[in-house]
């Protein structure tokens, strides 16, 4: 029988009531349990509700520099598990162990870094012209916030919301995607035994009945999201109208410019991890390269070189250099986008179908796929697949990539490989994305880091580093008369 795990509602490990549960399996092997889950019911999403709302007025009275302790005591907690907690990691959702240790320390990371900004300056004095009168901001919590998570990062998604929400005071319910909860309920577990109080963090599991009852709720002072560009802006729409401030941040479509006078070593490695890194299911992973003519054929023909050399298998191999996908749903849904996007002179330079030699057909295994000539308007070119697949195509001038880069309903993370800083400073400046990276993979950026895209990849509002804090804050202005009241 599998072990079966709880969530975490008002300082309590609680099952459903209903007493279902769904099962949760290894995508390098679907015939491995990973775990059963509870499936929450309308009675327990209520409960832990109600459980932030009584929490709230304690916590938001706790001095910041407290509650930034239990977040620091929280990164010793998992750095002191992390072996066991990336195993887990990728056991459930498929990449490989190295990607999870670093995952799994990059939590640690923000726990470290938010609870660190609890001594931190957390409003300002400013000037009146009124003699006598001293005028001050604060910044308060907004509430109990709403965070939904995905499978891709299961550590340090809710790891990035959370942090940053806690320290601000506010409480927070926290919604896993379904395809990934033990890793989520492992960053729990580590706020709770370092001393977080009953009911300011509540983790519930279950599939999207759980997550719309939560949103209908009415009961959030926040909302952050992180997944689908297609859940993103349904869930903008729902808000909408009810003054409730929603981040999301959604999907990408992220593209790498070559230039001919870039490291062709270089360029091919970044490539590589940006595109086939964590198989594909990043929303910063590179999914369109866009190389300078004259160098096309040399690019191309490394790359290919590269792919083929590619070891794919289960994530816990310390020989593998791609995992699974997280499921067959996924699977299935890559390779069906991939042959409708064949045609019209697109060619399939490696890669294409499932891995299934050997063991590899017990899990849900993608070979990295390498496309050429794949026209502008393709869905391989336009629409974001989630997988281990990279589009490549030439280009003859820098105001042609650019605007390639730019013809995209997305503006997650853009790259440029050269050598010529010039292009490099113009590119930074001229493409309509919120992160950019020169000589670096489309994907990694640090905690600090003020992290989210434009467009349709996401909201206003920032991720990470100090900016994050705006979002779960409101800004109060306070004038006091300290002359002449006696």
């Amino acid at each position: 029988m599998a072990e079966q795990f709880l969530g975490l509602i008002g300082g309590k490990w609680v099952p459903a009531t209903t007493g279902e549960w769904f099962e949760v399996r290894n995508p390098a092997d679907t015939a491995e349990v990973v775990g059963e889950f509870p499936h929450m019911s309308e009675t327990e999403v209520e409960t832990a509700l109600e459980s932030a709302r009584v929490a709230l007025g304690g916590w938001r009275q706790t001095p910041i520099i407290a509650r930034g302790e239990i977040l620091r005591r929280a990164a010793e907690f998992l750095r002191a598990r992390w072996e066991q907690v990336a195993c887990d990691v990728t056991r459930e959702m498929g990449k490989l162990i190295g990607e999870a240790r670093t995952e799994v320390m990059k939590a640690a990371d923000f726990l470290d870094y938010y609870g660190s900004l609890g001594r931190s300056a957390i409003g300002e004095l400013l000037p009146d012209r009124r003699e006598g009168v001293e005028v001050r901001t604060v910044r308060e919590p907004r509430g109990v916030v709403l965070a939904i998570t995905p499978w891709n990062d299961p550590v340090l998604t809710p790891a990035r919301k959370l942090c940053p929400a806690l320290l601000a005071g506010n409480t927070v319910v926290l919604k896993q995607a379904p395809e990934t909860p033990l890793a989520a309920l492992a960053l729990a577990r580590a706020l709770h035994e370092s001393g977080m109080p009953a009911g300011v963090l509540n983790v519930v599991t279950g599939f999207d009945g759980v997550g719309r009852q939560l949103v209908s709720s009415g009961a959030f002072g926040a909302v952050t999201f992180t997944g689908s560009t297609q859940v993103g802006l349904d869930l903008q729409r729902r808000l909408a109208g009810t003054n409730v401030p929603i981040q999301t941040e959604m999907g990408g479509k992220n593209a790498a410019v070559v230039l001919s006078d870039a490291k062709v070593d270089l360029v091919v490695e970044s490539l590589v991890l940006g595109a086939f890194g964590q198989a594909g299911q990043r929303c910063t992973s590179t999914s369109r390269v866009l190389v300078e003519s004259k160098g096309y054929d040399q690019i191309v023909e490394r790359l290919v070189e590269r792919v083929r050399q590619l070891r794919v298998g289960p994530g816990l191999d310390e020989a593998s250099e791609m995992g699974p996908v997280v499921s067959e749903w996924r699977l299935q849904a890559i390779l069906e986008a991939v042959d409708r996007g064949l045609g019209n002179g697109a060619t399939i330079m490696h890669g294409g179908g499932r891995a299934s030699e050997g063991k590899l057909g017990q899990g849900c295994f993608v070979t990295p796929t390498l496309v050429t000539g794949v026209g502008v308007k393709s869905e391989l070119w336009r629409h974001e697949l989630f997988g281990p697949v990279l589009s490549v195509l030439a280009f003859d001038s820098m105001d042609d990539a650019i605007q390639a880069v730019n013809d995209s309903p997305y503006g997650l993370s853009a790259s440029i490989c050269t050598r010529d800083i010039e292009a490099a400073h113009r590119f930074a400046s001229e493409v309509d994305v919120g992160c950019v990276a020169v000589n670096l993979p489309t994907a990694g950026w640090d905690v600090h880091v003020p992290f989210g895209g434009f467009k349709d990849s996401g909201s206003a509002f920032k991720e990470q580093g100090v900016q994050a804090l705006q979002f779960y804050t409101r800004l109060k202005s306070i004038a006091v008369r300290v002359r002449g009241i006696s």
